[in-house]
Parts: C-alpha cells; structure tokens; sequence
C-alpha cells in the first residue's frame, strides 16, 4: 500500500516512448505532426527551437556532473596545436626535409619557422601534463580539495592536462564543441565525463559554472577568447574571483601588452591583479594552493 501511496501519478515521458507501437496503421502516424514532440528530430531542429536548444545544452552536462558529484574544477586552457616533445621533434624533422629539396620556396622557409617555434613550446605540453597530475593528486590525497581537471577535450594543451590526469587514475571533463574541422575528444578524457556542445555561449559557461581556478597556456583566438571572457566577468564581478594563472609569462607579453590597457587608461590598474604568471606547473598549483589555503604539492 505504501509504494502506490508513493508512486508519482504521471506517467513518465520514458515509460510512454516504450509503450509507442512500432508498426504504423494509420496515413496521420506517417506525419512529423504525429511525433512527440521531443523524439521529433526535424522539430527540435527548427530556427525557432534555438532557445529550447540552448536550455538543454545548459542542462545535460549540468545534470550529469551534479549525479556524479562534481563540485569543483581546476580549468586549462591552452592551444590545440602545441605538440608534445617527440612529435613536435617529428614536425620540424619533416619541414626541413621538405626545405631541403625545396631551399628557395618561402612557404617551406615559413613551416620550418612555425616547427621550430612548436617545438620550442613543446615544454608547455609537458606542464600542462604534469599539472593535471598535480590536481589530481591532490583531490586523491587531500580531503579538503575536490578539484577536477576540465578542458576544451581537443589535442595539444588540452589533452595533456587530461592525460596527465589520466596518468594518476582519475577522471577529467572534456567539454567538446562542434567545428567546422571535427575532431574527436581526445583519448584521455573521462568517457561519462565528455561533453559536445553547438553553442560556445554554453559550453563556455560550463567552463566557469564550477571553476575554482583558471590555468591558460600559451594558445590562439581560442584561449584568449576563454581567458578575456573569463577576465570580463570578474572584473565586472558577475563572477566570483578565483585565480586566472597564465602560464609562460615571455609568451603572454609578446602576445598582449596587459600594462599598456591600464597606460590608456581602460582598465583600473588593479585590474591586472586578476592575473598571475608562472613557468611551470608546481608553480601554477603554488597559486591555486595559496589562494585557498591547501597544501603545496611535494611530489608522488
């Protein structure tokens, strides 16, 4: 008597899709209009749908991390393109061979440049790697820190923080998105754990909704898009301040002169206490660590 009294009155949307027959009897069930309407394909698709669209890449990943407990999360941005050692070794060996047959064509001369200055940067796979561990480590040995590392689940930089979290046994969250070049997650992130997304808006939100700390390695209009984004919502307190660590301080001031917006005059100079730069991962962790009073990492 007590499991009826407790019984929720409604039919579930699951239970009534398993009782659909499968054999069509009748012209008006060989309709779009005939569908339910969430297992119509063609009309969730349509222009009008987009903020239907939105709510449910905002939910799906959110109810999942919720039924797998996930509070927090340390996010790593960085390029796509940045390869680790051997490989980016690979690259250049081949860009100069092909110069080599070919020592007057300009557009070889500019891939062996592009190679060397991958390779050069090559060490940055291996920090975003090793500071994957690192989280991870500590959320397995520190009861108070529950961080787990999330990335944009592409190649390079990405894939080495998820691998590195991969290297010590623990999950790591891949929020994938849709592009015109498709490339599949990479191999190291947590299966249950890899997200795709159309929209950037969501999956961008996503990055922040639980992001206890920000680590951007050197990358491209990707990661300063993620990185300016991130700086625009805490500085315009639409978010709580948590570290943003910018990893490669040389990189960051070739590619943008931060104390040159407070010399215009269109950020306040504190503004760039938002940013910290670190070389290296136990670095980058030493400014997580601090920022929350957890202890600092002292290896394996």
């Amino acid at each position: 008597m007590a499991d009826k009294i407790l019984k929720k009155p409604f039919i579930s949307a699951r239970d009534e899709v398993k009782k659909q027959p499968t054999t069509v009897y009748t012209s008006q069930k060989t309709r779009g209009a005939y569908q339910l309407a969430f297992l119509d394909r063609d009309f969730l698709l349509r222009e009008e749908l987009r903020p239907v669209r939105l709510q449910l890449e905002l939910l799906k990943p959110e109810l999942i991390q919720q039924e797998q407990n996930i509070e927090a999360t340390v996010v790593v941005f960085g390029s796509a393109r940045l390869l680790e050692p051997s490989k980016a070794r690979k690259s250049l060996k081949l860009a100069k061979a092909a110069l080599a047959e070919n020592p007057n064509d300009k557009a070889l001369m500019k891939q062996v440049q592009i190679a060397q200055s991958v390779l050069d940067k090559a060490r940055y796979y291996e920090e975003a790697r090793k500071l994957g561990s690192i989280v991870s480590i500590m959320n397995q040995k520190v009861e108070s820190c529950n961080f787990l590392v999330v990335t944009g689940a592409g190649p390079g930089i990405m894939e080495a923080a998820n691998r590195g979290a991969h290297d010590v046994g623990s999950k790591s969250i891949g929020v994938s998105i849709v592009l015109p070049r498709e490339e599949e997650p990479n191999k190291y992130v947590t299966p249950e754990l890899t997200f795709k997304f159309h929209y950037f808006a969501i999956r961008k939100m996503h990055f922040l909704l639980r992001a206890r700390a920000l680590v951007a390695f050197p990358g491209g209009f990707g990661t300063l898009d993620e990185l300016f984004e991130s700086l625009t919502l805490m500085q315009t307190r639409k978010i709580n301040t948590v570290p943003i660590i910018l990893v490669g301080k040389e990189y960051w001031n070739k590619i943008i002169n931060f104390q040159a917006f407070v010399d215009e005059g269109v950020i306040a100079p504190e503004d760039l206490n938002l940013l910290q730069f670190v070389e290296t991962a136990e670095e980058a962790w030493h400014a997580i660590a601090s920022f929350y009073n957890l202890p600092d990492y002292k290896g394996k």
